[in-house]
């Protein structure tokens, strides 16, 4: 209520009383009656003014007062893109998460989630003054965060921290005197988990710990990534970056949206690219954006973010360098493709001598913990099958991409480790052409061709090449030429992304490579080798994933034995053109793992398959037309896991399996028609895991007595 107003009332009042006692007929005391007017009218005037003040001071005070905070106000006071983690975060902090590890790749924003964390009301309201935010990364020791601890109360720092027992010590004594109100401990930018391991020590349940990190650290807690910004964030920080919501910087939105979908969701690029254009001209932002297309890289074109990044890979360099030579091997893939899990099996396998089962995946992991790349399953199942992964792939964000390839071309050409060639249309590099015979020592070779590409292969001299990957988009490609000369070529993939099978031409250049062992193709049709079949005398595995090769197996003029004389392994991954398997396979007298998963219209299998004596794998997951297995597969002594899992035709198993005395595991997940088992399978004496459902688990009851240590895990 503002100071006058009761007053001013009061006043108005009591004009009106004095007026009306005024007759109007009273002319000799209207000089006087017009002084009194006058000079309470004058205070009037003076007060209304006293009144016209107080309202602008009052308005005055209003303005520099803070408004209640709507939840509106709240999220556009957030960093763009971070509201929706931020109530994340809480919310599993609220379920009992005591610790949790924010990471994802430098530059995505968690250091400022994690300051945002900390000044939220909601928090601050849970852990009053017991917010710690340390830094990690230039002394991750248990000394360096206690002592920052005792500084952020003003303690008195102790001398002895550098006993790693008395930090421990002192550390939960620290804790512990906070009081009643819960602890929260921020760990910022942590690179090793070795310092993570001192908190194991403590038991305290009024006490959490917030971990910045690019490594997930899963001994240690609930790992929570961030993810790339969607379209809309991205814009809008481009906008506040490039200050485009300012008059006098106007450029058109198509041009911006061009520029953002360059950086791909990456708030750190967006951030510095916007930034660099802004008050630029609209020539200017052409320009720039010309320039990074012709590149292909912002990385080669900006060098703001480019430290930031390179962090990712820094403490690779020096303590786990194969992990680091793995990364960048995946700037050999199409950018915006899924990676096959395989393909970097096969490629790591040979290039690294790794060992098969174990390593390739490891690596993997352990790529995915960093944030250097996505693991991605599109068939999750609780009860994991041993060594498939054709329904594991991996994904990389762009600008992970673009460093691996920055990294891969660091040096001069004919000393590059790996030769990238991303060729768009016809035009090949410049010095692709004018190269005569200087060689290039590259061990991997990937070659990445779009549908418009036509033009022959020049000559190349690449003596050092053990890995070649060929991807391609138009129906028809045929291998170039040099292939023939590749004579160290342990590798070949080749992948064509399209919807149906492309022709794969000049297929026999590969006869004449002593040193070939694996080949890998994906939507791939190879009609030659029916008239024109060739001898592949290394080759040790080979892989179809989405091929057509039903005919092309059928109509072979050539035993397999002879085209395939050293074949331990070969895998067969939806290729619905299969209708049946020829007898011919069955001389492969070497293979030990055959892998025919998928493959929909497969309804019968060689009669004679029990010739393969050295087979010790056979899956035929999800071939839901195959009717039986053969009785011969008794014969299959040396066979120690079966995977027959959603053959859903299959009604029984051969009479005679128990005499398989080697099956150590057997899948028969969702063989719906399976009502029975046959006695033999009493014998089974080395069988120890049966993995199947709720229905076919009844089924082995009968028989469990005859078993000492079998394992029956039920998935569904």
């Amino acid at each position: 209520m503002p100071k006058y107003h009761d007053q001013l009332l009061e006043l108005d009042r009591s004009l009106k009383r004095q007026l009306d006692l005024i007759p109007v007929q009273a002319l000799r005391d209207g000089r006087t009656s017009l002084l009194m007017q006058t000079e309470q009218a004058g205070k009037l005037d003076e007060l209304i003014g006293y009144e016209k003040e107080n309202l602008e001071l009052t308005r005055r005070i209003e303005r520099i007062l803070p408004k209640p905070e709507t939840e509106t106000s709240k999220a556009a006071r957030l960093p763009v893109g971070l509201g929706v983690p931020l109530k994340e975060l809480k919310k599993l902090l609220e379920d009992g998460v005591s610790r949790l590890v924010l990471t994802g790749p430098q530059g995505y924003g968690k250091t400022t989630l994690a300051k945002q964390f900390c000044q939220d009301e909601d928090v601050k309201d849970i852990f009053k003054n017991n917010i710690f935010f340390v830094l990690v990364s230039k002394k991750p020791t248990l000394e360096h965060i206690v002592q920052q601890l005792y500084r952020h109360k003003e303690y008195q720092v102790p001398n002895d921290l550098h006993l790693e027992e008395i930090a421990v010590l002192r550390l939960q004594n620290f804790l512990k005197e906070q009081g009643q109100n819960p602890v929260l401990l921020v760990l910022d930018d942590v690179w090793s988990e070795s310092v993570l391991d001192k908190f194991d020590q403590f038991k305290m349940s009024n006490y959490k710990i917030l971990v910045t990190s690019i490594s997930e650290f899963p001994r240690f807690g609930y790992a929570y990534r961030l993810k790339p910004l969607n379209d809309e964030d991205a814009m809008t920080l481009f906008h506040r970056s490039a200050s485009l919501r300012d008059e006098s910087s106007y450029v058109p939105q198509p041009l911006a949206r061009q520029i953002v979908e360059r950086c791909k969701g990456f708030p750190l690029a967006i951030t510095a690219i916007g930034r660099k254009l802004c008050g630029q001209s609209f020539e200017t932002w052409t320009r720039r954006l010309r320039v990074w297309c012709e590149d292909s890289s912002l990385l080669d074109s900006e060098t703001d973010f480019l430290g930031c990044f390179q962090r990712n890979l820094d403490a690779l360099d020096k303590k786990r360098p194969s992990i680091r030579e793995c990364f960048i091997d995946l700037g050999s893939f199409p950018e915006n493709q899924r990676i096959h899990v395989a393909d970097l099996i096969d490629i790591w396998t040979e290039l690294y001598e790794l060992d098969e089962d174990t390593l390739p995946i490891a690596n993997l992991h352990e790529l995915t913990s960093l944030s250097l790349a996505n693991y991605i399953v599109t068939r999750e199942e609780k009860m994991k099958v041993d060594g498939y992964y054709s329904e594991h792939f991996l994904t990389q964000h762009y600008m992970l991409r673009q460093l691996a390839i920055y990294r891969a071309s660091r040096d001069a050409i004919v000393h590059r480790e790996r030769l990238i060639l991303d060729i768009c249309g016809n035009n090949l590099p410049s010095w692709l052409k004018e190269q005569k015979a200087q060689p290039v020592k590259a061990r991997l070779l990937s070659i990445s061709t779009d549908g418009m590409f036509s033009t022959k292969w020049p000559n190349m001299q690449l003596p050092e090449v053990e890995v070649l990957v060929l991807t391609f988009q138009t129906k028809s490609y045929a291998l170039p030429e040099f292939v023939e000369k590749l004579e160290k070529l342990k590798a070949l993939v080749v992948t064509y992304y399209g919807s149906y099978p492309a022709e794969l031409r000049k297929f026999w250049l590969l006869g004449s490579l002593p040193n070939l062992k694996r080949i890998r193709l994906v939507r791939i049709s190879i009609p030659s080798i029916r008239k024109s079949p060739i001898v592949l005398k290394s080759l040790q595995k080979i892989s179809f994933f989405r091929c057509n090769i039903g005919e092309d197996f059928v109509h072979c003029s050539i035993k397999l034995s002879d085209a395939l004389p050293n074949l331990a392994e070969m895998n067969i991954d939806f290729c619905n053109d299969l209708m049946e398997l020829p007898d011919k396979l069955c001389g492969l007298f070497h293979l030990k793992k055959l892998s025919i998963t998928n493959c929909c219209r497969l309804s019968t299998l060689p009669v004679g398959i029990g010739q393969l004596a050295n087979l010790e794998v056979l899956r035929l997951r999800s071939c839901t037309d195959l009717l039986k297995l053969p009785g011969s597969i008794r014969k299959l002594k040396r066979l120690n896991f079966l995977d027959i899992s959603d053959c859903s035709s299959i009604m029984e198993l051969p009479e005679y399996i128990g005499e398989m005395c080697s099956l150590r595991k057997l899948n028969i997940r969702h063989c719906s028609k399976l009502k029975e088992l046959p006695q033999s399978v009493s014998k089974l004496e080395q069988l120890k895991d049966v993995i199947c459902d709720e229905a076919t688990e009844k089924l082995w009851q009968p028989f469990l007595p005859s078993f000492r240590n079998i394992c029956i895990k039920v998935a569904m």
